[in-house]
């Protein structure tokens, strides 16, 4: 991982990720004269080729896009579970979805449709003129001609090197004869880039009604997927207006369900109802605020959250009513006890602001670490196991059911200040994504820290990880033995983990100064990745 790094600054643009070649590629838009949403586009598609762990072609999207006149929507990338679900059982009493190989690989893809789409509303309403190839053409580059695999990756594989056997396809496309590869291993990998190009020279549908669509098709069905031709060309992203929630003088935008973007937005509101400034940061106080303020959220989340379209949503999660109601609930010395169902999954941030004030604020996603394991036929692309946070249980809001949107962790956020942006941020980490951004909003809303301050100050995780089955509240050595031993007087579970852990996520930021346009941003210094900023014309 990266040592401490400083915060970028940028002039006349900012792009953030995890992977520095994959920043490179959207800064390079924004240099040739591109725009946020395109610069997005080339990251994210970077990203499919460099952090394949984490993020892919056969995976999910969410973004924030804000243009220059204000106007702000969301696009939702989620697939719909396959329409012949019920030809596939996955068991008796007691059983569970499985996590990987083609049973887990249940949903559609929806990260395409989504760039397209965002695409065309680049091209509608902020004068987009960058080709649709041209945006892809990096990532095609990068997938034929290779790059040196991440620390990230290489961790992943050696996590996973015991559950090799359950997951072939990834060890042979990205291990070296079945091992981890040594540092410095150049990555190549062909039949993505002969994808990529499809993909580039034939448009976003494509991938759900064309040519690429029958081969991802019949290569999901060869591999014992319920995935069908007729799933992908039912897959369509959602264009919707934001989730809002006041918070310190701005507007935080969230996400509609089934994501948790309405549980970030919860937490935020029950924090706005106690005064930042009378609680030190890093103090005892301000991590057991948030993290009972993340309790609260996360009971109405588990009850609740779910497709729309299946389940209906409570209406006054969000009302000051309901806030109130939890804030008070709240005993700064004694811990609610914390009986929670663990939901794993890693993802991408990217993060794009252009000096004609249009930004992208985006989440890409394969859930699990290397997702389902499944290489779809010869195309190289990985599918995603995001059907696995489905419930078996019919009587739960997110019981899996044929054409249903699973739950969805991803929540990438946007903050504005007087109708325009002014905070660009979000998160991998599943459960730790609400966490994580509520450590995160506190410390560059409430505390005044510029981006890398921010994420780089010890975090907490609440929960249960994917090395850990303790319901432990997790925190990085670097908060202080005294405040450690004050939050377990209280009643938290505490555990300590390394600084700087890759357990507690791997945020990115951008913070827009509304007078001078000067952006300033960073990525986690926990991850492999970078903020740039362009700081000359196009």
């Amino acid at each position: 991982m990266n040592a401490l790094r400083g915060s970028a600054n940028g002039t006349h643009g900012m792009v953030t990720s995890p992977h520095a070649l994959a920043t490179q590629c959207g800064v390079d838009v924004l240099a040739a004269g591109g725009n946020a949403v395109e610069a997005a586009i080339a990251t994210v598609a970077a990203l499919c080729v460099t952090y394949p762990h984490f993020c892919g072609l056969g995976g999910d999207a969410f973004l924030i896009v804000a243009d220059r006149s204000g106007d702000v929507k969301t696009i939702s990338g989620i697939g719909q579970a396959a329409h012949n679900i019920a030809d596939y059982p996955i068991g008796g009493a007691g059983a569970a979805i499985p996590v990987r190989g083609p049973r887990s690989a249940l949903t559609s893809a929806g990260t395409v449709d989504a760039l397209g789409q965002a695409f065309e509303m680049s091209r509608a309403q902020m004068g987009g003129a960058c080709s649709w190839e041209s945006l892809w053409a990096p990532a095609v580059r990068l997938a034929r001609e290779g790059f040196e695999l991440t620390d990230s990756a290489r961790f992943w594989l050696n996590f996973r090197a015991d559950q090799a056997h359950t997951m072939p396809d990834v060890f042979a496309a990205f291990g070296v004869n079945g091992a981890v590869p040594p540092e410095g291993h150049v990555c190549r990998q062909p039949l993505l880039a002969d994808t990529l190009e499809t993909l580039a020279v034939r448009g976003a549908r494509d991938f759900y009604r064309g040519r690429l669509a029958l081969r991802l098709a019949k290569g999901l069905a060869d591999a014992g997927s319920p995935m069908r031709a007729a799933d992908l060309g039912a897959t369509r992203a959602r264009v919707e207006p934001p989730l809002r929630m006041d918070y310190r003088g701005g507007t935080l935008l969230a996400h509609q369900p089934p994501t948790q973007g309405i549980t970030t937005l919860q937490i935020m509101g029950i924090l706005q109802r106690f005064e930042g400034a009378c609680v030190t940061e890093g103090s005892a106080d301000y991590y057991h605020l948030l993290v009972e303020a993340t309790k609260r959220a996360f009971m109405d989340r588990n009850a609740h959250v779910a497709d729309p379209e299946f389940a209906s949503l409570p209406a006054h999660l969000l009302t000051s009513a309901h806030l109130d109601q939890l804030a008070a609930s709240i005993c700064m010395d004694t811990a609610l006890a914390w009986p929670h169902a663990f939901k794993t999954g890693d993802t991408v941030y990217v993060g794009a602001a252009d000096s004609q004030g249009n930004a992208v604020s985006m989440l890409a996603t394969v859930y699990y670490d290397w997702g389902s394991g499944v290489m779809v036929g010869n195309t190289g692309v990985l599918w995603h196991n995001r059907g696995a946070s489905f419930s078996l249980d019919p009587q739960h809001p997110n019981a899996l059911a044929a054409g249903k949107r699973p739950f969805h962790t991803l929540n990438p956020g946007m903050y504005l200040k007087d109708g325009k942006p002014a905070i660009l941020y979000g998160t991998q980490g599943a459960d730790g994504q609400p966490q994580t951004l509520a450590a995160v909003l506190t410390r560059l809303i409430d505390y005044r820290m510029d981006p890398m301050q921010a994420l780089s100050r010890p975090r907490f995780l609440l929960g249960k990880t994917f090395s850990d089955t303790a319901d432990s509240l997790k925190l990085e050595a670097d908060v202080s033995g005294a405040v450690m031993q004050d939050l377990a007087a209280r009643g938290h579970s505490v555990s300590r983990v390394d600084a700087q852990s890759p357990l507690m996520g791997h945020p990115g930021a951008i913070v827009i100064d509304a007078l001078t346009g000067r952006m300033t941003g960073a990525h986690d210094p926990r991850s492999d990745g970078v903020a740039i900023g362009l700081n000359r014309e196009p």
